[in-house]
């Protein structure tokens, strides 16, 4: 069970909402599919529009823009813009009818099919040529990359991680010890919060007797929530960035260095900063969870063809290649991981909790209550 919010009505208003977004994406989907697909006329169409901006949350998409513009001599410029920025600037700019973002790439996913793509703000598109390539679950709204957040740990003061359950994080003995992305400031966190509790609460159920020997007596409220209030009083170490917790958890010279969450790409900084970063590949229930990042183009674009053109070109293994070596997997089979990926998440991709867009639009619904339990657990 999840905590006491209003979770009927809630999961009835989600339930109701995808279904009607489900039903307008088959339609939507199969003239598509049959649409043919001309490559090469989409890069002349592309040509004579305006330049293009990407937003995204990674600062490779600075790359990946020179990388595409030097590919097809269709001007793009990628601008660093953190998910909730990305979301206020859309809408805003949807509004104005003054459109400076052309393409989203946003990992707040629930924000996207609760308030995007219903009021029209921005559309998904679906290269008829990936029809056959990208699976069904990620083809509407598209999503370009399932994303990781796992737990770390530092290599030189550890010869392993110091954390085997995840309930032990509640514990006094890791009290203030560990880095937390603060989920008042970023969406995925207060969703993942109810992603377990709808989809895994039986595996923190299971975690917590392994831990402490005994069942867990939750009441009203589901396991997710009593470990979410535990820790949450365990005074972790909050921040508004993945950079500054990679930082406390793996910059060289630490005697106490602290436990961390952490994008699976910030495993760079070991070869960049010279971190001691390790990937916590025990941690039971699991060492980390995913989120996928959608790829949408903003409706009201002057340059469509250009748009359409730079999906294209992420959905590839080389316009996507600048993310996959920071450990983003991509929605298109085709294409795997380096063997040289930092975080070696390859080895437990199979063990990472999988967001499930299915109950997104009811992510979206709970966030409020997950962050105001949050809000009220909290302790320094």
């Amino acid at each position: 069970m999840k905590p006491a919010f209003e979770t009927s009505r809630k999961v009835a208003l989600a339930t109701t909402a995808l279904a009607g977004m489900m039903a307008a994406s088959v339609m939507a989907s199969a003239p598509a599919r049959a649409e043919a697909f001309d490559l090469n006329a989409l890069v002349e169409a592309a040509k004579k529009e305006a330049p293009i901006n990407i937003y995204d949350s990674t600062g490779k998409i600075v790359e990946m823009a020179e990388n595409f513009t030097a590919k097809y001599g269709v001007k793009a410029t990628g601008i660093k813009v953190s998910a909730s920025a990305q979301l206020e600037m859309i809408v805003r700019e949807g509004q104005a009818k003054n459109v400076k973002g052309d393409v989203v790439l946003i990992t707040d996913a629930p924000a996207g099919l609760a308030q995007l793509l219903p009021q029209k703000f921005v559309e998904s598109y679906l290269p008829p040529d990936m029809a056959d390539k990208i699976p069904a679950k990620f083809q509407d709204p598209l999503a370009i990359t399932t994303n990781a957040s796992v737990w770390a740990y530092n290599t030189e003061v550890h010869d392993a991680c110091p954390v085997k359950n995840i309930w032990e994080l509640t514990d006094p003995k890791w009290k203030g010890k560990v880095a937390f992305y603060d989920p008042l400031s970023k969406g995925t966190y207060p969703d993942w919060f109810n992603q377990t509790a709808t989809h895994d609460d039986d595996k923190m159920k299971a975690a917590y007797k392994a831990h402490f020997g005994k069942e867990i007596e939750v009441g009203e409220d589901s396991a997710t929530a009593a470990w979410v209030k535990a820790f949450a009083g365990n005074a972790p170490l909050l921040s508004d960035s993945d950079d500054a917790i990679s930082e406390s958890v793996g910059a060289p010279g630490q005697k106490e260095p602290f436990f961390g969450l952490m994008s699976s790409a910030k495993f760079r900084d070991n070869a960049d900063k010279g971190f001691k970063l390790g990937l916590c590949e025990g941690l039971e229930p699991w060492p980390g969870w995913t989120y996928v990042k959608l790829g949408l183009i903003a409706t009201g674009t002057k340059s469509p063809n250009a748009a359409k053109l730079f999906i294209h070109y992420i959905l590839t293994e080389e316009g996507i290649a600048p993310q996959v070596k920071d450990g983003k997997l991509p929605t298109n089979p085709d294409i795997g991981l380096p063997a040289d990926e930092p975080s070696g998440i390859g080895k437990v991709l199979d063990r990472l909790q999988q967001y499930d867009a299915s109950t997104a639009l009811e992510d979206w619904d709970a966030r409020q209550d997950w962050q105001d339990l949050w809000r009220l657990a909290y302790k320094k």
